[in-house]
């Protein structure tokens, strides 16, 4: 072939038209800064390690002076992985502006949570938080917290857990507080009971279970899209209605159908009995059926996957330390001694459990319910540690990896120790959210943090109070189930034991 016709062939001129940005691409490689933490290897190594990412993330920063580690490959984007709280407080405060979620985010879980305020940015995400925000702040509607989480303990989790012992019958407590958390989130928000601890004790019928498994399984599944190769091939899987999407979009079908009998429910409702949260978000101003179906989605994530996570590491971590158990037991019956008999606690009653507190929170440190925060951010940087950030890397803070790091928490990082949160005096001490971002930090840290200590306090309170619980799983660890929240694998089979007078812990 003559060498003037080949230089006029479709792929010579495709090659032609790539030498110049090729160039250009590595003389920007070539002058980007040095970066520190770069020592997390090859791109290749992180994309191995994404099904275990929550337990490998504490390997890959423990190796790193810094204690962030960076992924990279020529010509793609690179992943930071950081468990610093000086980067912590950068990405989530001091140039908050640069590290969104991201439309590459947004975008694999946009038919799943729309764009609702945990799937949001910029102008969309402000008025969503401002909304809510003061929601939060109302005195109003702290009593109405308190109120509903009283009635759900006394008449509902109190009386299954009471049947539980009679018929020597073995409870998935993750399942029961995911239960309770449902239904305590839906009647908080929407003015809806979909009755489903109820279910559980057979006394009533709910129409909630198909919901919630189609809820757990989209939350399960729809992180294939962020794994190659599914990260380039689930729009097109889609488009063909192939799996795992079709699946995806059959449990989509489930939750929507849900949540948009929610609305029509709300719509039915009179003016005057409107006092939940969606009413108050609806008032706020024009809200499209569109902007209100993706509220009641992500209120649902939220309030029902947050504390349910949180309180089912707490319950397997107590069943394991009969000493912490009887500590917490001492504290409910002194804070009784001094108030009186009930059901239930107050609202004061609650906030006198220190130690209560301290184990929670503890536990929370241990297993965070949101492990990993993600960011994209937009412009290049540079994180106080001195790690290069590119515009368009994934940007993670390991919110697990930070607990178990000794300069932060010291040799007894890794055990379950709520007396690290007390002062001398035996109250409750804080920690800076940078350090310890279990409910996010900076502009977006968590509103519904005082509604979830409330709900958190109430049932360890009201359920240690009355009842032992023995973990049947075995002596390991139980099993990491990330999806968007840390679930346990398997759930938690438990054995509840009516507490006698003046017993303390079952070792």
């Amino acid at each position: 072939m003559q060498l003037s016709s080949l230089t006029t062939t479709p792929w010579a001129l495709l090659l032609a038209l790539l030498l110049p940005l090729i160039f250009l691409l590595y003389l920007k490689k070539k002058q980007q800064p040095p970066a520190r933490g770069d020592d997390g290897g090859d791109l290749k190594t992180f994309v191995k390690n994404q099904h275990q990412l929550v337990e490998w993330s504490v390997d890959a920063v423990k190796g790193s002076p810094t204690h962030t580690a960076t992924f990279k490959a020529p010509f793609l984007p690179g992943v930071v992985i950081t468990a610093n709280p000086d980067n912590v407080e950068h990405i989530a405060k001091t140039r908050f502006a640069n590290y969104p979620k991201g439309e590459y985010m947004a975008s694999r879980i946009e038919d799943f949570l729309g764009r609702g305020i945990f799937n949001s940015d910029d102008d969309q995400w402000l008025w969503q938080r401002k909304a809510a925000a003061h929601e939060f702040t109302k005195r109003s509607q702290r009593k109405f917290v308190v109120d509903t989480v009283r009635s759900e303990v006394a008449g509902r989790l109190l009386p299954l857990l009471e049947q539980a012992c009679l018929d020597g019958r073995t409870l998935d407590v993750q399942h029961v507080l995911e239960c309770f958390a449902f239904d305590n989130i839906c009647h908080l928000a929407f003015g809806e009971d979909p009755a489903s601890l109820a279910a559980e004790n057979g006394t009533s019928s709910s129409s909630s279970s198909d919901f919630m498994r189609a809820f757990d399984y989209v939350e399960n599944a729809i992180l294939v899209r962020f794994r190659p190769p599914e990260n380039v091939l689930w729009r097109v899987k889609r488009a063909l209605n192939m799996a795992p999407e079709r699946q995806i979009s059959e449990a989509l079908d489930t939750v929507h159908g849900y949540v948009d009998r929610i609305l029509k429910t709300y719509r039915d409702r009179p003016e005057t009995s409107r006092g939940d949260f969606l009413a108050h978000f609806a008032a706020a101003g024009e809200r499209s059926d569109e902007s209100l179906r993706d509220f009641v989605t992500n209120f649902l994530m939220a309030g029902r996957d947050t504390t349910s996570s949180a309180l089912t590491w707490f319950f397997w971590l107590v069943s394991g330390r009969p000493d912490v158990e009887e500590k917490i037991v001492a504290e409910i019956r002194r804070v009784r001694s001094r108030h009186g008999s009930g059901d239930t606690f107050t609202f004061d009653e609650l906030g006198a459990m220190h130690y209560v507190h301290a184990a929670i929170t503890e536990s929370m440190r241990l297993y965070p319910p949101s492990p990993l925060g993600m960011h994209y951010p937009k412009e290049d940087d540079m994180l106080p540690d001195g790690t290069f950030v590119g515009r368009g890397w994934a940007v993670a803070h390991s919110v697990y990896a930070m607990a178990r790091l000794e300069s932060l928490w010291g040799k007894d990082c890794e055990e379950f120790r709520p007396e690290r949160w007390l002062r001398e005096d035996g109250t409750f001490q804080p920690e800076s959210p940078f350090r310890y971002p279990v409910f996010h930090a900076g502009p977006r840290t968590c509103l519904g943090k005082e509604m979830a200590y409330i709900q958190m306090k109430a049932i360890v309170s009201c359920a240690f109070e009355r009842f032992t619980f023995r973990f049947l799983g075995g002596q390991e660890r139980p099993g990491l189930d990330y999806a968007i929240t840390l679930r346990m694998r398997g759930g938690l089979p438990m054995q509840v034991t009516k507490r006698r007078p003046g017993q303390e812990a079952v070792v």
